[in-house]
């Protein structure tokens, strides 16, 4: 059965509008009234058009397609940013390609090779650990690009997100109000991952600051899954003096240790203040509730499109933008114990 094809004149005359508002309001939606636009819809979703993207490229040099290269979607931070994004580019009238890197910086390179292949008219990449061949391209071939996650105003290359280091240095300084001393870490592993390697460095400076140290024993590095996080608090827990806090690289980890704290019978907060980083829902679900730092994924992520979009229009658009990451104190910490009182470890 041949398809039947409806042009962008069909839907001129359905809305009752020229030729050339429907052009805008498809191209450029903003530049139209939102009676007109709601017309205009209703009059293609009736006839069932589809612009061709093909032709509006060609016309228009712009494939109106957004790249984004993540490290991995099996992370709840990621994919709530992603949607938020997608849902965002929509409005606009933009679509979003999406691929992984594996937190692999030539993967993440090759990844964006295929896009800008595809027509991309911009593109977001997590963090600020990049191949100097994926900068090279973006440059030569006039893509702009942002990096989410990251807030660094001091370099030439558009950021979005939070200080990393402030923000784990004030996690950090909230266990020391309660007057913890012994305070370890289980981060996330901080090859070619410039957050996590941040945030250590806020720890120790929080640490340095009342002659503290974080020693290689207390400090470990996993992935962001639960049974990694799991074995990294069951050796911290098992040594015979472990710390009496630990800040976690995200709250992933942190449940991983809450639920081996259990396993292993050490009470929390009683005996283990623990803190997270990135409030996930489930983290205010949980008993003992998590205490953690808050960070706007939604609008970090929203914000990175509209960067790309205003550029691409050209708008003015600020090359850099700090969100804050708040601290949400819950149940899962408290001031330490007395040495006297503290539970003995286990295998101590």
């Amino acid at each position: 059965m041949k398809r039947k094809i409806v042009g962008i004149r069909d839907v001129a005359q359905q809305a009752a509008v020229s030729i050339a508002t429907v052009s805008r309001a498809l191209n450029n939606p903003g530049s139209v009234r939102p009676e007109v636009r709601s017309r205009i819809d209703a009059a293609a979703e009736a006839l069932g058009y589809i612009p061709d993207a093909a032709a509006r490229a060609l016309s228009s040099r712009r494939t109106r397609t957004i790249g984004a290269v993540i490290p991995t979607v099996d992370n709840a931070m990621f994919a709530r940013g992603i949607e938020a994004l997608q849902r965002h580019l929509s409005l606009q009238g933009y679509l979003l390609l999406l691929a992984t890197s594996g937190y692999d910086p030539e993967v993440e390179y090759r990844q964006a090779q295929n896009m800008v292949s595809r027509g991309i008219d911009g593109l977001i990449l997590r963090g600020d650990v990049h191949t100097e061949a994926l900068r090279r391209l973006l440059a030569t071939q006039r893509i702009p690009f942002i990096n989410v996650g990251v807030y660094h105003p001091d370099r030439p290359y558009p950021s979005v997100g939070a200080d990393n280091e402030m923000a784990a240095y004030r996690a950090c300084r909230h266990l020391l109000d309660l007057g913890h001393r012994q305070i370890g870490m289980v981060a996330a592993l901080s090859a070619h991952n410039d957050r996590a390697s941040a945030r250590v460095l806020g720890v120790r400076r929080a640490l340095a600051e009342h002659g503290l140290e974080l020693p290689a024993r207390w400090l470990l590095e996993v992935p962001y899954h639960l049974d990694d996080a799991r074995q990294a608090a069951r050796a911290l827990l098992a040594l015979p003096e472990h710390p009496t806090a630990l800040v976690c690289g995200n709250d992933v980890i942190a449940y991983g240790v809450l639920l081996e704290a259990e396993r292993s019978g050490i009470r929390v907060p009683d005996d283990l203040s623990v803190m997270g980083f990135d409030d996930l829902e489930w983290s205010r679900h949980l008993r003992p509730s998590l205490t953690t730092m808050h960070l706007p994924t939604d609008e970090v992520w929203t914000r990175a499109g509209d960067y790309l979009m205003r550029t691409l229009g050209g708008q003015p658009a600020a090359m850099h933008h700090e969100v804050d990451a708040s601290l949400v104190v819950r149940e899962s910490t408290a001031p330490p114990r007395s040495p006297r009182r503290r539970a003995k470890a286990p295998g101590g």
